[in-house]
Order: C-alpha cells, then structure tokens, then sequence
C-alpha cells in the first residue's frame, strides 16, 4: 500500500486518497479551456493533494480538448502511425523532411502545428497518401531496411500482391538492377549460389525450380531459354524493380552472393561449379563435353552447402566471402 501514498500539506503526512472527476478549466496558448479532469484528495482532511498521474492525466485532458476544437490530430493516433506503416520515429521525420526529433516530440504529447497536423492525420487516414510520401521521399531514409520494411506493410494494407511472380524470376530482376554486365553464363552461376547459401542458412529453398548439369555448369533450363539471345553479351537490365519485395533474410543472401560472388565472371564461376560435388555427382562418368539434361537433386545441393557453411564456419550470410576467396585461390 505504500506506493498509494501520497504526502498531504494539511496533514504533513504520507495519507491515503480519493479521485473524483470535476469540471476544469485551463489556459493554454493565451485560450481558456474547459474539460473534465479528475482530483485527489486526502482520505483524512479531504483537501487536495498532489499525484504525478492525475496531473498527467488532466494535462493530456486539456490538450485533447485543445486538439479537438483546432482540428489536431488526436495523440492516440499519432502513436498509432509507426506501427500502422512499421516504422520508426526518428525515420518517419527523415521521411517527412523535418528534423530528426520531429514525429518523436509529438508522440510524447508536444502539439504539432496545423501544418504539421494535417500532413499526421492525411497519413493516418489514407495509405494511399503515405505510399506516395515513402516512394517520393525514400533517399530521406538512412537504410534500404527501413524503406523496405515500410514498403512490405504498406503493401499488405493495400492488398498489394508483392508475391505476383515466382521468387527465380524476382531474383534474377535485382541480380540485373544490382550488378554490371551480367552474361547468361553468370546469371545462372548466381542463381545457383542463391539457391545453395539460401538453403544453407535458412533450410529451405528460394526457388522451386530445378537446374541441371550441362557442360557449362548448373544450368535452369527455362531462364537459359528466356535469355540465349543475348549469348556473350550482358542482359539488358529491367526497370521499376521493387526491392521491397524481399525480405530481410532474402535480400541478405542475395547481397552478400552479389558482392562475394557476381564480381567474378561466369568462366570462373563455372570453373567453380565444376569442382563442387552437386555437378559432378550429377554428370556421373560423362566426359565434360557431352552435353545432358540431368537434374541436380536438390537434396545434393542442400547437403553440399550445409557442408560448406560448417566447413567455414558461417555465421551470417555475409561470411559467403570466405569461400569465394578460397575458391578463386584453388583455381
């Protein structure tokens, strides 16, 4: 009981109390408002007493009723804004272009301008309006993650399919917005490590399609087909690609293969393919010129790779540079 305590001027005692509500009036910004708020008041004398809480609670009271009569946007959804969009306070205020601190006042109880207000209540009311906003201004933001997580819960609460096109064909569209003169030969190397660390760290596959071990190395048959066209020579890249169609764990394999290993060309990866076990388990007593349709067995891949990853001793994917290291030194 001793937290209820409170200290009584008239008593000049810790004393029990009361609450009550009354009617209030208070001035703020050179106005006079009335609200309800409530009193405490000792159980011994009745007179009044100080409590943290119930000064809080009428502060808040006063400028709810302050917020309503100027058209404010209420603080109750102001607080509800990051969560709604998944993101943070401080990269809301990047977003919106106001200083760092902004949108975090505001959510301890600071009243916004009307400026400001109207620009809270417009994003809280229309996700529409709020896309727009994330699209227009995402080089405010200080990371890639920030604007990608917003993006995948803007989506959802549009109905946005972000899934519409198989994961191979979404992977190869950032492999080609990510990296330099990408040849048929490297995007199939690519798409195979992708498909190997994926499966190594998160114990599943990214892609349901299945490759298969030509002369030249792994090979996906539909996504050779699609690209044979550009035979030596880099695929075009495609526009408008929505990185936020990844998730974290996605994008972390993909990044790290891109940077540890879509620098080396597709001759090398493929000399690196044909020293992995996947492939030449697959091709069996096939001399290497003869061509074939066989299917590496996806559980080959998978155990290869689990081995790979206990070998090096990975613990994120962005350790996927020391085998590439140590591959390009065994050539």
């Amino acid at each position: 009981m001793k937290d209820n305590l409170v200290f009584c001027e008239e008593c000049r005692n810790d004393v029990t109390y009361t609450i009550t509500e009354e009617k209030m009036n208070g001035t703020l910004k050179g106005e006079s408002y009335e609200y309800m708020g409530k009193v405490a008041r000792c159980t011994e004398c009745g007179k009044e007493v100080y409590v943290a809480e119930i000064n809080d609670y009428n502060l808040k009271a006063l400028y709810d009723v302050y917020r309503k009569r100027n058209g404010i946007i209420a603080l109750d959804k102001v607080l509800e804004i990051s969560e709604k969009y998944s993101i943070g306070k401080r990269p809301l205020s990047l977003l919106l272009g106001w200083g760092e601190q902004t949108f975090s006042r505001y959510c301890d109880g600071d009243i916004p301008s009307k400026q400001y207000s109207d620009i809270l209540q417009q994003i809280y009311d229309d996700p529409n309006y709020y896309n727009e906003i994330l699209e227009q201004n995402k080089n405010n933001l200080k990371t890639t993650t920030t604007y990608e997580k917003s993006k995948r819960k803007i989506k959802s609460i549009l109905g946005i399919n972000s899934v519409s096109k198989p994961k191979i064909d979404v992977a190869i569209s950032y492999l080609l917005n990510q990296c330099e003169d990408v040849t048929p030969l490297a995007l199939q190397k690519a798409l195979y490590y992708i498909q190997g660390f994926y499966y190594a760290f998160y114990k599943t596959f990214l892609f349901s399609n299945d490759c298969e071990a030509w002369v030249h190395g792994p090979v996906y048959r539909e996504i050779y087909n699609r690209y044979s066209g550009y035979h030596f020579d880099p695929i075009k890249k495609t526009e408008d690609f929505d990185v936020s169609v990844f998730s974290v764990l996605e994008k972390a394999i993909l990044d790290s293969v891109i940077k540890n290993l879509c620098c080396y060309s597709g001759k090398v990866l493929e000399r690196f393919t044909h020293s992995e076990s996947p492939w030449i388990e697959t091709r069996g007593d096939l001399s290497v010129d003869v061509p074939s349709n066989r299917i590496i067995d996806k559980k080959l891949i998978g155990s290869y790779f689990i081995a790979v990853k206990e070998k090096y001793d990975m613990l994120t994917p962005v350790d996927i540079k020391v085998y590439a290291q140590k591959m390009f030194e065994e050539m």
